[in-house]
């Protein structure tokens, strides 16, 4: 990643969610630098939670990466699953992407343990990778089936990334997955606890 070891003194990696979207999603998926480049790409079904320590982008309690969008997000240990509604990402008063929370849990698919680890996954609203560069999308008459195909291709390709942000939550010990109407019970802690940045810390090279 060029310039990650470039940092000035006391820079603190403190993103919201529209930052994270606009400001490095969406160059991604455009194929754009992002500045700064901090920010690596893992597969996530290669890494649990607990293992991203030097690998992922750490700031605070923190890790931050891109990935690919999978269907499965199961790894090693256990798998991410699904929590809540998903939420939208603004940006000057539009839709530009979508946050969606999981919950990681340790064994198999519906026999798993919650574990207090949980990601914010960011997607891009279709469309959201448009005017990246300040240019504007125009549509005339001139318009060929061969920039159509292209314009599809990169919609494709835009949502295949994601950005994702994993951290511990101070909720307490693990529950089992199946159990019937168990619910997180300090979630709202969970979409609290954003507030521990310390400091940043790159991965490994």
């Amino acid at each position: 990643m060029g310039g990650a070891t470039d940092l000035p003194p006391g820079f603190h990696f403190f993103p919201s969610d529209e930052d994270l979207v606009v400001h490095f999603l969406r160059r991604k998926a455009a194929n754009l630098p992002c500045r700064p480049d901090i920010i690596p790409t893992l597969l996530l079904q290669h890494h649990s939670p607990w293992e991203l320590n030097g690998t992922a982008l750490q700031s605070g309690n923190q890790w931050y990466f891109f990935s690919h969008a999978a269907q499965s997000r199961i790894s090693p240990n256990g798998y991410w699953n699904p929590i809540g509604a998903d939420e939208t990402v603004t940006s000057s008063g539009c839709i530009v992407g979508l946050k969606k929370t999981l919950i990681f849990c340790t064994g198999e698919p519906s026999k798993g343990f919650k574990t207090n680890w949980i990601m914010h996954e960011y997607h891009l609203q279709d469309g959201g990778y448009n005017n990246v560069s300040g240019s504007s999308t125009t549509s005339s008459s001139s318009s060929s089936r061969k920039s159509q195909r292209k314009r599809v291709h990169s919609s494709t390709e835009s949502n295949n990334w994601v950005i994702c942000r994993v951290f511990e939550s101070s909720c307490g010990s693990q529950v089992s997955f199946h159990d019937e109407g168990t619910e997180l019970s300090c979630l709202d802690e969970v979409f609290l606890s954003l507030d521990d940045y310390d400091e940043v810390s790159l991965p490994n090279n």
